[in-house]
């Protein structure tokens, strides 16, 4: 038999996504493209329209009455507990009940027969409130004294008030903005009964167990009895990891209650008012350092607005911390969160988890020093860098995989930016109305779930007896190419051709247990549980055709579509085939759990992450001081994924977490009005990146010589979330082209988002 010399779509190839064209050409099917059965019904939030009160009294008489109304959902409809809180702390109702926390707090949901009639009819409620006072901002939640909604945590190392005594010391506060999550679908849940206590429930949802256990939870029957399917989402970003159980779970309840079909999608508005976003921060720093620029001390402060429940904010707040340091070695550090309760939405997972937050406060920092002693930021950052002065982070973890300085050096001499900063500083030295900036920042991002328990993942794996397979895994698609990756270590494990595998929708029935598709291990766990179900189904095949064939299992050979025994060789299909007439076992359960970590948080001490991704990248801007306004004239990325899985699509990934990076810095702007009604709740009043923001010229590469050191799917690193904290280099490239006005006199502390009205203030103070 000739003998195929390489396989279709292995693995550390550029590969096409999956289901590229179906997304293109619009043949993907979404959650709203299932076929509804007759009769299937729809429903609708009715949320309270002020931010904090009482609610005195209620009638829903007009809703019930509306035009095609079947009835109305309460919390007195609920056959469970009126609870979807992911964290288990019991304090977020479905439907509010005596009292309301936010303007779009969910009190009912209409069930109608058109979404149409339901959205109408949740307008007509008649709800009388008795309003209390409401607190918005975390600053302004510090300062009334509400309380914390989760427990704040504090990482600690060294002797920070020994260190402050070193020749400089800055104080600041940099406010950092929130960011709603955007994703083209929206959220969206489709229920359909079953017989007895069963329910099927189709989501756009990262997190499938999750949603399973929060319905049944609701309806008081087992997880058993409930299935949540996830084909694909169009986007999540996040925003889809707790904050969809509300929706499965309206729709689950509304199912059993009149035993038909209940869909429910809220529009745009609804969607924004009342689902949860980034959580702004308000950092205190205080940053101690010598006459070189090296950092001897820092403590900061790192309070959040969280919202009215505690959902994920302990997590996020605490995984800025952990960021805070970003490529930088403190001497000696103290680190505190603050997880404020305000009156608003429940903030949850956005991509980045708290990290972005934390990054940009130690940028900040860098960026004073730099301004204080007149060096070139990138001097100050290459002084700290982690191998210079030590290599222990906050939270007494070894950097043990320290590739920042060879990546940053790679960095400067592609971009060519000492060349190009001199030529900045030419131009600004000749005055004139635009102002150019540049700046190169980099990003250090552990790689773990910092719950432990959740980083672990399970694969099925079928081998059907005509040599097709099928995979299914914990993880979810939305958009970023996990099942491709997924399919492509299944496909180079067997040899196949990437053609050969079915990649099927998650579901709760298959594999259980999952872990949310989040904190960018969806390929490194899925990945590995994956080739573990290959490897047992290999190892069963060797061990059958050693002995059939009478020849050692070193003798049995996995080749290009093709197996040898022996001498024989055998099309992959027809070994298959012979095998499952031998009554071989061609199907596994893969699973894996990520080792090495552990984090004790009382301590603050542990190893929270398995591995670092790197990345570094230079932005170059140009302002026009008169109107604010600016344009990205350039930028040069260079980013580590390792070895990559899928090159393509990696560079893809961090394309698309720049420019969203660049979004949540520049442009994207949450704005509560004084009722504490969000006003920026639709494309027409919020502001994300368009074609024309994209930087004029954008250079994105990935750092091929890298290689994860630990024993990660193939050596590669995860690439979702690392390379959104890339645009930094923008932010501080804007401030250094309104620092010249000044002749760089001082660092012009920018917030987030630096919007043209931020900048241009910012320049007018400079100027004086």
């Amino acid at each position: 038999m000739k003998q195929t010399v390489s396989i279709q779509g292995s693995v550390h190839t550029d590969l096409q996504h999956d289901s590229a064209v179906k997304h293109v050409t619009g043949a993907a099917d979404y959650c709203d493209d299932i076929a509804e059965p007759i009769s299937t019904l729809h429903a609708y939030l009715g949320t309270s329209n002020v931010a904090h009160g009482r609610i005195k009294a209620i009638d829903l008489s007009k809703v019930a009455q509306a035009a095609g109304v079947v009835g109305v959902l309460t919390a007195d409809d609920i056959p469970g507990v009126n609870d979807v809180s992911p964290t288990g702390r019991h304090d977020e109702p479905v439907f509010a009940t005596d009292k309301v926390e936010f303007w779009g707090q969910p009190i009912f949901a209409v069930v109608a027969t058109s979404r149409e009639n339901a959205r109408r009819a949740a307008e007509l409620a008649l709800v009388d409130y008795e309003t209390f006072p409401h607190v918005l901002d975390a600053a302004e939640a510090m300062d009334q004294g509400y309380p914390h909604v989760t427990d704040p945590l504090k990482l600690e190392r060294g002797d920070v008030a020994e260190g402050q005594k070193a020749a400089h010391r800055i104080k600041g506060r940099m406010r950092v903005g929130g960011q709603d999550h955007m994703y083209l679908e929206g959220h969206i849940a489709f229920a359909m009964p079953g017989e007895d206590d069963d329910v099927i429930v189709h989501s756009s949802t990262q997190h499938p167990s999750e949603a399973q256990h929060m319905v049944a939870h609701v309806l008081g029957v087992p997880s058993n009895a409930v299935v949540v399917n996830v084909r694909r989402m169009g986007g999540g970003f996040g925003g889809k990891e707790s904050q969809m159980n509300l929706f499965c779970a309206v729709a689950a309840i509304a199912a059993k209650k009149w035993n038909c079909a209940v869909k429910i999608r809220p529009d745009r508005d609804q969607d924004m008012e009342s689902t949860g976003k980034r959580h702004d921060f308000v950092v205190d720093y205080d940053v101690a350092f010598d006459e070189g620029g090296q950092i001897q001390a820092v403590e900061g402060q790192f309070a959040a607005r969280c919202g009215w429940t505690s959902d994920l904010s302990g997590p996020v707040t605490d995984r800025a911390l952990f960021h805070a340091d970003n490529a930088y070695f403190y001497p000696n550090v103290r680190l505190t969160s603050r997880p404020m309760k305000t009156n608003t939405v429940s903030n949850t997972a956005f991509r980045g988890f708290g990290g972005p937050q934390g990054v940009i406060a130690a940028e900040r920092m860098i960026e004073e020093i730099a301004y204080e002693l007149g060096k070139d930021p990138l001097e100050v950052r290459k002084a700290n860098f982690y191998g210079v002065q030590g290599d222990v982070t906050p939270y007494h973890q070894t950097v043990e995989d320290n590739i920042m300085p060879r990546l940053v050096d790679d960095l400067e001499e592609r971009s060519e930016y000492q060349a190009r900063r001199k030529a900045v500083l030419e131009h600004n030295a000749k005055g004139g109305i635009i102002r150019k900036g540049i700046a190169l920042t980099p990003v250090k991002f552990g790689i773990s779930f910092t719950a432990t328990w959740y980083n672990q993942a399970g694969c099925l794996l079928h081998v059907y007896n005509d040599g097709s397979i099928m995979l299914n895994h914990g993880g979810t698609e939305m958009g970023q190419g996990l099942n491709t990756k997924v399919a492509q270590v299944v496909a180079d494990a067997m040899q196949v051709d990437f053609e050969r595998i079915k990649i099927t929708k998650t579901t709760t029935e298959k594999v259980p247990n999952t872990s949310a598709t989040a904190a960018s291990s969806g390929t490194d766990l899925n990945g590995m549980a994956a080739l573990d179900a290959c490897e047992q189904i290999k190892a069963r095949l060797v061990e059958w055709a050693a002995g059939h064939w009478n020849v050692t299992p070193e003798e049995v050979h996995f080749l290009p579509n093709q197996v040898k025994v022996g001498s024989e060789g055998f099309a992959f299909a027809d070994f298959i085939k012979q095998a499952y007439m031998a009554r071989v076992q061609l199907w596994a359960a893969g699973f894996y759990k990520t080792p090495k970590i552990h984090w004790d948080r009382e301590k603050g001490m542990g190893r929270p992450f398995y591995y670092y991704a790197y990345g570094a990248a230079v932005a170059e801007v140009s302002v026009d001081t008169l109107t604010g306004e600016y344009e990205v004239d350039r930028v040069d990325v260079l980013h580590d994924v390792g070895k990559s899985l899928n090159p393509i699509l990696d560079k893809g990934q961090v394309e698309g977490a720049f420019i969203q990076g660049l979004g949540w810095l520049t442009t994207e702007e949450l704005w509560w009005d004084d009722a504490g009604r969000l006003r920026t709740h639709a494309p027409s009043t919020y502001k994300i990146p368009l074609a024309s923001d994209i930087p004029r010229e954008f250079n994105v590469e990935l750092a091929d010589w890298s290689e994860n050191r630990e024993l990660t799917i193939k050596r590669s690193k995860a690439v979702g979330e690392p390379p959104f904290m890339l645009p930094i280099c923008v932010f501080e490239a804007l401030g250094m082209a309104v620092a010249s006005v000044n002749e760089y006199a001082e660092c012009p502390r920018l917030d987030a988002p630096a919007t043209p009205e931020r900048v241009l203030m910012a320049v007018e103070r400079l100027r004086g």
